[in-house]
């Protein structure tokens, strides 16, 4: 939680100082999405996680700029295991977009911290029900303008590595698929 909060203010200040910088063109963005996450294990079945995210991104310079992301999903057994997987992931990072009247395009690489709860984590000292893990989202998605300051969220792709104890290799790379509402605001 301490995560998301500080990326919601490294975000604001951010947007803040653009706008005390006098920069005639600002857009901002707030996504709500819906997203279902693959997970691959090193052993045993993969699976489906559903849940949702919330998006805030602000263009910096000529497509340049920076987005927050923080998402959630679940699953109530996690690989035939009989315990259910709760992840709440806070990204933070570049991104960069290409748009015309229709259509914004756009790339980001972010960098933060999943959380995983209520599932069964490996360790020395014996399986725990918790557990933070560093995380890596590259991805990208496309979005339909509806009107000025609304648009559908037609895909979002995401990739995202994390760290969580498997009893394994401790490595997961997980497929974040997407689509949502977008609230454009704009300067």
């Amino acid at each position: 939680m301490r995560t998301a909060v500080c990326t919601l203010l490294l975000l604001g200040a951010s947007m803040t100082a653009r706008a005390q910088a006098g920069l005639k063109h600002q857009e901002v963005d707030l996504a709500a999405t819906y997203s279902a996450e693959r997970s691959n294990l090193t052993r045993g079945a993969n699976f489906w996680r559903q849940g949702g995210g919330i998006e805030l991104s602000a263009e910096a310079f000529h497509g340049l700029g920076i987005a927050a992301n923080v998402a959630g999903t679940h699953i109530n057994t996690a690989a035939k295991s009989g315990a259910p997987l709760t992840t709440i992931t806070t990204t933070f990072g570049p991104r960069y977009s290409w748009s015309t009247k229709k259509v914004a395009v756009f790339g980001e690489g972010l960098i933060g911290e999943s959380h995983g709860t209520e599932g069964i984590f490996p360790s020395t000292t014996g399986a725990l029900d918790e557990w933070n893990s560093f995380a890596l989202q590259v991805g990208g998605g496309v979005d339909m303008r509806i009107a000025h300051h609304f648009a559908v969220r037609a895909i979002q792709a995401d990739w995202i590595r994390t760290q969580f104890p498997n009893g394994a290799t401790n490595v997961q790379n997980t497929l974040r698929l997407g689509a949502g509402i977008v609230l454009r605001l704009s300067k």
